[in-house]
């Protein structure tokens, strides 16, 4: 059994060293909102950045829906005044958020250190990294493995009678939102050694829990996915390879740390 953690303390200040004094409730949401202020102004930063490169950023993460429209001479279309504006708005946002996310996961390291031990505080760069690269791998495996089988899929209804006359917001919003769910999916191996080195759960019992896990992921990809199965399956199955990897790095790490 893991060994109990010690009191939960208020993360490192600004300035001065760290409090070791047992906090109120008010001072941890205190801290929570500083750094999730840290990550707005972070995303903000980079969304103005990136603004200058909106549509660049544009044709290139909606390159799969526009070359099975291209293919055929049909661009995206707008049908809205404001539209055009705020997809590219929206766009600028989303790359934003991509450049901050190594401040977005040090800011998350930096709440929960506090209440980890001194030897796992020392892992804030190694945490960082790693979770940065898992977003931009489920990401890109998403961009180049399922937006395209996912678009022809959708383009197959056409006929005679219907032709497809996508909306740049309609498949910005899709892509969008399969971005970010094969980006957070992937971070599932991190989540599960996070949670077994905290001492919520343990190794052996994700590993009973495995057949409960798998169905949870199949209905969680049913939910972020498009009715389609090709999108659901691919996200679905990496979700499960990444938890048996999470629950394999629990084993080898979770023991060094309870012999600790």
């Amino acid at each position: 059994m893991p060994t109990t953690r010690p009191h939960l303390r208020s993360a490192r200040r600004a300035v001065g060293p760290v409090d070791d004094t047992r906090l109120p409730l008010q001072e941890h949401l205190a801290e929570l909102r500083v750094r999730l202020f840290r990550v707005l102004i972070a995303c903000l930063l980079g969304a103005a950045a990136t603004w200058s490169f909106r549509e660049e950023i544009f044709g290139l993460l909606l390159q799969p829906a526009i070359s099975v429209l291209g293919n055929e001479g049909r661009p995206l279309q707008a049908i809205a005044p404001t539209e055009i504006f705020f997809t590219y708005l929206k766009c600028s946002v989303l790359a934003g958020f991509v450049l901050a996310l190594p401040v977005v996961f040090w800011q998350i390291w930096a709440f929960v250190a506090p209440g980890l031990y001194p030897n796992e505080k020392s892992a804030i760069l190694p945490f960082v990294i790693t979770s940065t690269l898992l977003f931009g791998a489920g990401a890109f495996f998403g961009y180049k493995m399922v937006f395209p089988l996912m678009f022809e899929f959708f383009s197959s209804f056409d006929s005679e009678f219907v032709q497809s006359a996508w909306t740049m917001r309609e498949v910005f919003a899709m892509t969008t939102r399969l971005f970010l769910a094969f980006g957070v999916a992937f971070e599932l191996p991190v989540a599960v050694f996070f949670l077994s080195m905290v001492g919520i759960v343990d190794a052996p019992t994700l590993l009973r829990g495995t057949p409960y896990a798998i169905l949870m992921m199949f209905l969680i990809a049913a939910v972020l996915t498009p009715p389609d199965w090709v999108s659901q399956i691919f996200l679905a199955l990496p979700m499960v390879v990444l938890y048996l990897v999470g629950v394999g790095v629990a084993f080898i790490f979770g023991g060094k740390r309870d012999a600790a």
